[in-house]
């Protein structure tokens, strides 16, 4: 466990195995104390508990402790996080796919989104399990050309229709 963002200090941490609501560590922010719970992969380990401060564009609309807190999501209906979870959790298991070559997918779907939080925990997701920064920007571009060409696709929707239009 390492490369905390400077504000964070590590208070407590241990490398049992976690599971569903089971703390993975806790840290202290700004005077304030954060728990960081593990909900199933990625959305473990350091970094994610980093607070916006009123600097950040949008503060708060994109606020990183929003991952963090991911797992409350389920509060309110329980039996349907509970699910969601499980099948989240099993579908980035080792299978025909390694889980790191799921994550490597996730990352390159998580920037076709535009999800900042799965770019920040699929990006750590992918370092944990040894992919490198050239690994990692290869599927990114993945995502980049199929997102691209399906922009460019649509441009014969277009022709199709400036030509019915007598164009």
């Amino acid at each position: 466990m390492s490369r905390l963002p400077s504000n964070l200090r590590e208070v407590e941490a241990w490398d049992q195995p976690c599971g569903p609501g089971r703390a993975h560590g806790a840290f202290i922010s700004l005077g304030l104390s954060i728990r960081l719970v593990h909900i199933g992969p990625p959305f473990v380990g350091l970094g994610l508990a980093k607070k916006t401060t009123g600097d950040d564009l949008m503060a708060g609309y994109y606020d990183t402790q929003h991952l963090a807190d991911f797992g409350k999501i389920a509060d309110v209906q329980p039996d349907l996080g509970k699910k969601f979870f499980e099948y989240y959790g099993a579908v980035f298991a080792d299978g025909a796919l390694t889980a790191r070559e799921k994550s490597l997918i996730a990352l390159a779907v998580a920037h076709a989104v535009q999800c900042p939080y799965c770019i920040d925990a699929y990006t750590q997701d992918c370092q944990q399990k040894g992919a490198d920064i050239e690994q990692m920007t290869e599927a990114l571009h993945v995502a980049v050309a199929i997102r691209g060409g399906a922009s460019l696709v649509h441009g014969m929707q277009m022709r199709e229709k400036a030509n019915k239009l007598g164009m």
